[in-house]
């Protein structure tokens, strides 16, 4: 069976992605899932957040997708069982400019993920930059879904729209694309705006919406830092800890009823 591939996406920045990412990635590596992250985002924050930095020679995922060399020569373990990343790397910042000119460059990540070394994995989730690229159309055109972090404020509503539209656009590439969900993150149960963003949310996409959701969490903005996980910065009473082990498993459930379909 090949493995679920997962773009996580916003064209908005601060809505936790990388943090939604390298959580669910350990979320579903708990759960007893072998998972490859992939840091698709020129910051490298996926990368940092759980390898460090590379050293200036060592080859990224730029060049297994430039065809340079093999994706299972730069992938590497973490030291979370089951968890792999396809780290990112200073290359990275021009692979828009090097793909432009290319045949068929909307559809080279996906080519990829087509290795055999890939398919060992049971979920692949792919960290994305916050704009739509060149970069976000091959991974949009290299999944079978996208799942869509949303922080409890007002500006973060804003941008849906158009990203939901650039998606259906995507799709012409990629017809199969499904909609995973969105899920809301940094939520502050103190705050009105909260319960107004996520009542809004519910309100326009239903069942869209994740069930569960992030609560706003310091040890979250810690952990990369430390380059762990919320599962090692918390125990399992911690309220990160229980909120993306749900998540985890709602992702599962939602890619076992879509994929039946």
């Amino acid at each position: 069976m090949p493995p679920r591939i997962i773009s996580i996406v916003n064209s908005k920045g601060g809505v936790s992605k990388t943090t939604t990412c390298v959580n669910i990635c350990a979320g579903l590596a708990q759960l007893g899932k072998n998972v490859l992250g992939i840091d698709f985002d020129p910051q490298g924050n996926l990368t940092h957040s759980v390898i460090g930095d590379l050293d200036n020679d060592e080859k990224n995922i730029t060049e297994a997708v430039r065809g340079k060399v093999s994706i299972s020569t730069i992938i590497r373990r973490t030291h979370i069982v089951n968890f792999d990343i396809a780290p990112s790397g200073e290359s990275m910042v021009d692979l828009d400019l090097q793909l432009q000119s290319e045949i068929g460059r909307e559809l080279k990540l996906k080519s990829i993920l087509q290795d055999d070394y890939v398919k060992k994995y049971d979920f692949v989730l792919i960290d994305n930059s916050p704009h739509v690229s060149l970069k976000t159309i091959n991974s949009l055109a290299a999944s079978h879904f996208f799942l869509v972090p949303v922080s409890a404020e007002y500006l973060p509503l804003v941008g849906i729209k158009n990203l939901l539209k650039i998606i259906d656009q995507i799709k012409s590439l990629n017809p199969l694309l499904s909609n995973l969900g969105f899920l809301l993150t940094m939520v502050d149960r103190r705050e009105a705006i909260s319960g107004d963003v996520e009542k809004i949310l519910r309100d326009t996409f239903l069942d869209a919406v994740f069930t569960n959701s992030v609560r706003i969490n310091t040890k979250l903005k810690a952990c990369p830092q430390k380059r762990q996980t919320i599962f090692e910065a918390e125990k399992s009473s911690g309220k990160g800890f229980i909120d993306y082990l749900n998540i985890s498993k709602e992702l599962l459930k939602r890619v076992e009823n879509r994929w039946e379909q």
